[in-house]
């Protein structure tokens, strides 16, 4: 918006399915999501007489975060599966203290969620006593408060407030998302209506611009394309 002063952008949030149903319904220009769209969502979004175009924008690793004075370092994706289905309880049993574990997810709308039941949990079930947070930020926030809880964000919200788990001993990274190692990372995408055209396809050239946009994926702690 400071170099295109005319152009108003009003943004709101609340989860990958929420901006695709924006998309269907006509009352967004743009979609951000981090998931690619359903074929259930396409499916009604024709009927609709609506074409969603989806644009990847960048890239993206989900990181194990627990508290920063929690010793473990590295956990195995079997062992965060153990943990989100409630099968592992108490952290001595993945090499820890001998402490409950507090286990922090994603509500069902929010593509982080979707990306760590495909990836992590193998379409198995989250255990009904994990506590649902609606966004990256609040899961952050959450383990920064709690010495025995874990959750799961994206890269860009990493702060010194929690400490990031190594995933079979890969740690997520630019590097380990772009060459395919670090085993729990997704593209993001804006999905538009139709072809964009307008201020849309502009601001989408700036998205994907390697010197703007993408310049500015990579401040905000994302994974850039190129």
């Amino acid at each position: 918006m400071k170099e295109n002063p005319d152009v108003p952008i009003s943004i709101s949030g609340g989860g990958s399915g929420n901006g695709i149903k924006a998309i269907i319904d006509g009352t967004t220009d743009i979609a951000d999501s981090s998931r690619f769209i359903k074929d259930k969502e396409v499916k009604l979004a024709v009927e609709k007489g609506v074409y969603p175009v989806p644009f990847r924008v960048a890239y993206d690793c989900i990181m194990p975060v627990v508290h920063p004075s929690n010793p473990i370092k590295d956990i195995s994706m079997d062992q965060l599966k153990a943990i989100y289905k409630g099968e592992v309880r108490n952290w001595k049993n993945v090499g820890g203290i001998d402490k409950k574990v507090v286990v922090i997810s994603r509500d069902t709308s929010s593509g982080t969620y979707e990306v760590w039941n495909k990836k992590v949990m193998k379409k198995d079930r989250v255990y009904p006593g994990a506590l649902l947070q609606a966004s990256n930020g609040a899961v952050a926030q959450a383990v920064a408060k709690n010495k025995y809880a874990i959750g799961y964000i994206g890269l860009g919200y990493l702060n010194k407030d929690v400490k990031a788990l190594t995933v079979n001993g890969v740690t997520g990274s630019m590097e380990t998302t772009l060459d395919g190692t670090f085993p729990i990372s997704r593209p993001l995408f804006m999905f538009t209506q139709g072809w964009p055209k307008g201020e849309t396809v502009k601001f989408l050239n700036y998205v994907l611009h390697p010197a703007k946009g993408q310049k500015l994926v990579g401040e905000a702690g994302y994974v850039p394309l190129y």
